[in-house]
């Protein structure tokens, strides 16, 4: 995994694009980027995967500010 980007300055939110560079199994790369939710932490990136585009938009808005774990238990709640 490959970061391009220069981190001489800090990141201030205002980048156009933070890349990292990577391979994604074409199985996630077939789904439709509006049916994905994507978290990360320093160490994790985590795809849920939704069944319509208004199931994924109400769980990003319900879990606004939550934790890795927290997210991971509104899924299984809802939407399993």
């Amino acid at each position: 995994m490959t970061l391009l980007l220069n981190l001489r300055e800090p990141l201030s939110g205002n980048e156009q694009m933070i890349c990292i560079k990577t391979e994604i199994p074409e199985e996630i790369c077939n789904i439709d980027d509006e049916l994905k939710a994507i978290y990360h932490s320093k160490d994790t990136i985590c795809i849920w995967v939704f069944k319509t585009r208004e199931d994924r938009n109400k769980f990003m808005d319900d879990t606004v500010g939550m934790k890795k774990d927290d997210r991971q238990n509104y899924y299984d709640n809802i939407y399993k």
